[in-house]
């Protein structure tokens, strides 16, 4: 499979922690929830559907040599743990891993969804560390809800609805990290999987309506890990003490549990632990998964037994 992909690399934002931001964040979940609601203006234009009509058997352009030696492409969007983020033009932008990773294989599962028609940026050429990709447009569901433009029982339908369509989609076959040591080490499941699934990774647009970006993390797995992983995510803010939105963070969290009809407690274990070992995570953050656990499982018992 590594030859049908070669050349390929992937959209990636190392943004992690769901919630809502405030202006001043103190704590670890806030901090890094204002880095992700300050990395991608909310009122930009929208524009018309340009996604690639390259088949997704077929091998990507490269990107432009000029991009490729340019030190500075174009004016910064986003700079994330990994990866850097340049807007080209109103509908496009250069993602580029500073340290020369080749992501083929995120960008042929990325390609892979698309084709399958899942609401997720295309992909339009790609070389080693750099590719090109559509530029989503509109807040992302954590500043749509920061700003009150979104309710909370509508965003846990949202988180619910992309998990829904995702897990809907069949793994590809033979596909697989580009090396054994790639982190996440998940089980192997049928399904793609995001493994980052939360409201800064989603965008509100008109295009696509709700599109998920940052695959860095995606594999095939089970429905099972997904959930729990971004049940988890969102319970880190949630109990994150002196949090100005945790009591926010804790509806949203009890809304996603109950529109979800996967059992989040199914993998929990196996979520925190997978999330104890994420590389990106913010001093602080690393401590507040075993209590985001007990919630969760807290939440779901209680649900059960009213």
């Amino acid at each position: 499979m590594a030859g049908d992909i070669s050349g390929e690399c992937v959209y990636r934002r190392s943004m992690n922690s769901a919630g809502l931001a405030p202006s001043d964040p103190t704590t670890p979940s806030e901090r890094r929830a204002a880095e992700v609601a300050e990395s991608y203006p909310p009122d930009l234009p929208t524009q018309p559907d340009r996604r690639s009509t390259i088949p997704v058997d077929q091998p990507l352009p490269p990107v432009d040599e000029a991009l490729n030696a340019s030190a500075e492409p174009g004016p910064i969007l986003a700079s994330g743990a990994t990866a850097d983020v340049f807007a080209l033009d109103d509908s496009h932008v250069l993602r580029r891993y500073r340290s020369g990773t080749d992501a083929c294989s995120e960008v042929h599962l990325l390609r892979h969804v698309v084709a399958h028609g899942f609401p997720a940026p295309a992909v339009l050429a790609a070389s080693g560390p750099d590719l090109v990709m559509e530029r989503l447009h509109g807040p992302t569901l954590l500043q749509a809800l920061a700003a009150g433009e979104v309710s909370l029982s509508d965003a846990a339908g949202i988180l619910h609805d992309l998990h829904t369509r995702l897990h809907a989609i069949p793994a590809p076959a033979g596909w697989g990290p580009d090396h054994a040591g790639a982190w996440p080490q998940v089980t192997p499941g049928s399904v793609v999987v995001h493994l980052d699934l939360h409201p800064g990774n989603v965008f509100l647009t008109e295009t696509h309506g709700p599109a998920l970006v940052d695959w860095a993390n995606a594999r095939s797995g089970t429905p099972e890990l997904d959930v729990s992983l971004t049940a988890l995510i969102i319970a880190e803010v949630a109990v994150d003490a002196g949090g100005v939105y945790s009591q926010a963070a804790r509806a949203l969290l009890a809304a996603f549990l109950a529109a979800t009809d996967v059992d989040p407690l199914a993998e929990l274990d196996a979520a925190a632990a997978l999330r104890a070992q994420d590389p990106s995570l913010v001093p602080g953050e690393r401590e507040l998964v075993p209590a985001a656990a007990v919630l969760v499982r807290d939440l779901v018992e209680v649900a059960a037994h009213p």
